[in-house]
């Protein structure tokens, strides 16, 4: 993943690698807290959300406001997709109960 993080952000040394490794794990943590489960690290739509997650939070964001939408409104949506959290059955039920 770390590959297309740099290709997607544009950059070319390695010097930065520590840190973007770092974001990436940092936006894994932050999927997992929201209750989604990267299945696998080429799942397009887990390393999309990566992508947006190492845009928002490496370099100066002209468009903080933006991205973070983007990245927010991703989580969102595979909060709620079929095979992208472990809630299955019983979580449905729970938030059936709240509401």
């Amino acid at each position: 993943m770390l590959e297309k993080v740099k290709l997607a952000l544009r950059i070319k040394t390695d010097m930065l690698d520590d840190e973007i490794n770092d974001t990436i794990e940092a936006a894994l943590a932050d999927l997992g807290i929201a209750g989604v489960i990267p299945m696998s690290d080429t799942d397009p739509l887990i390393v999309r959300a990566v992508i947006t997650y190492c845009k928002l939070h490496i370099g100066n964001t002209p468009d903080y406001d933006r991205m973070k939408a983007s990245y927010d409104e991703q989580k969102a949506q595979l909060q709620t997709a079929t095979g992208y959290t472990d809630w299955g059955e019983a979580g449905e039920c729970e938030m059936m109960s709240q509401r």
